[in-house]
Formats: C-alpha cells, sequence, structure tokens
C-alpha cells in the first residue's frame, strides 16, 4: 500500500539558510524541526527530503560534502527521534535543464516510484517559490515555512509568480501542526 508522504526542502526548512552549506560546521538545525518531523512520522507520513544543490557543479566545494552534510543532518535528526524515510539530492546547475532539479518533479517522482508513496495524499514544505511549484506540479499541496527566505518569497516573489501557499506556517514544527490539522487520516 502506498504511503502519504511529506517531501521536505532541507536548506531554509530543516537546517538553517546558509547561502551555499560549504562546511559542515555551518550546519545547524532550525529550532523545532527535529519535532515536527517526529510527529508527521509517528502520525504515519513518510518524510522524504528533496534538495538542490548545484554548490559542487559550480566548483564551490566537492560533491561528497553535500553527503556529508546529509549524512550529518540525518545523524542529528535522529538523535532527536526524527528519522527520515530518504534524502534525494540534485546536483545540477540551473542551466543543466535536468528533471531533477526544483520544480521539475523527478526527484519526487523517483523517491515516490522507490519508497512506494502516494502522491494524491503529499504535502510539499519549504522556504522557496521553487518548492511550490513542485507541490501544483505533482498535485501536493504547498506549505511554505516563513524560515530561510520563506517571508521574503511570500512578501515579494509569490505574487509575481502566481503561486498561493495551501499553508503558512513560521516553522516546520507549526507546519507540522497545520499538517497533521489538514490531513484526513493523521
Amino acid at each position: 500500500m502506498k504511503r502519504p508522504v511529506v517531501f521536505l526542502d532541507r536548506d531554509g526548512t530543516v537546517n538553517e539558510e546558509v547561502g551555499y552549506l560549504n562546511h559542515l560546521s555551518r550546519l545547524r538545525l532550525i529550532p523545532g524541526a527535529a519535532e515536527g518531523i517526529r510527529r508527521l512520522k509517528e502520525a504515519g507520513l513518510a518524510v522524504v527530503i528533496v534538495t538542490n544543490q548545484s554548490g559542487p557543479a559550480r566548483g564551490y566545494f566537492p560533491e561528497s560534502l553535500v553527503h556529508e552534510v546529509n549524512r550529518e543532518l540525518l545523524r542529528r535528526l535522529s538523535a532527536e527521534g526524527a528519522e527520515v524515510d530518504g534524502v534525494y539530492v540534485c546536483l545540477h546547475a540551473p542551466e543543466a535543464g535536468c528533471r531533477c532539479r526544483k520544480p521539475e518533479p523527478g526527484l519526487v517522482l523517483k523517491a515516490a516510484e522507490e519508497l512506494s508513496l502516494d502522491l494524491s495524499r503529499a504535502y510539499v514544505v519549504g522556504d522557496r517559490w521553487v518548492d511550490l511549484e513542485l507541490a501544483r506540479r505533482v498535485g501536493a499541496r504547498g506549505v511554505l515555512v516563513l524560515t530561510g527566505y520563506g517571508r521574503g518569497e511570500l512578501e515579494y516573489v509569490l505574487p509575481d509568480r502566481g503561486l498561493v501557499p495551501d499553508l503558512v506556517a513560521e516553522d516546520l514544527r507549526e507546519a507540522a501542526d497545520l499538517i497533521l490539522r489538514d490531513f484526513p487520516e493523521a
């Protein structure tokens, strides 16, 4: 049976937005993020991180750092009782034209197939317009968090792009609250 799912952006949603996360020492969890993930998992939803990471393609740092950061992020979340079902990464630069760079649906479609996820019962949570556009493209509910770039996106970017979030939350903890209220089976 396919599982309902919450897709999470990484930078600005789960961990602090620092521009290019070019060193492991710059990784910081956003307060309440682990709690939000834990509560979503306890309610029976899959949780999957989908993230664009073009730093290696731009020559800013090695690809190995992206994987090291993701491993450490998962370790820190797990230490707080928050388990993630998978992490899917696009390592391409925007101009590469790939099908996996958000807002393209490639990462979500791959995760849905590999993890048996029900996209008709999906949410995409993030702090950027690409996350909301991704939600639209896969028929999911889009949740904007006001951490990271979220506030500026809500005020300046989303209106110009004609995007309206289904839900708006201060942070991932509040996003989990809203999703669990909104989701009929949770």
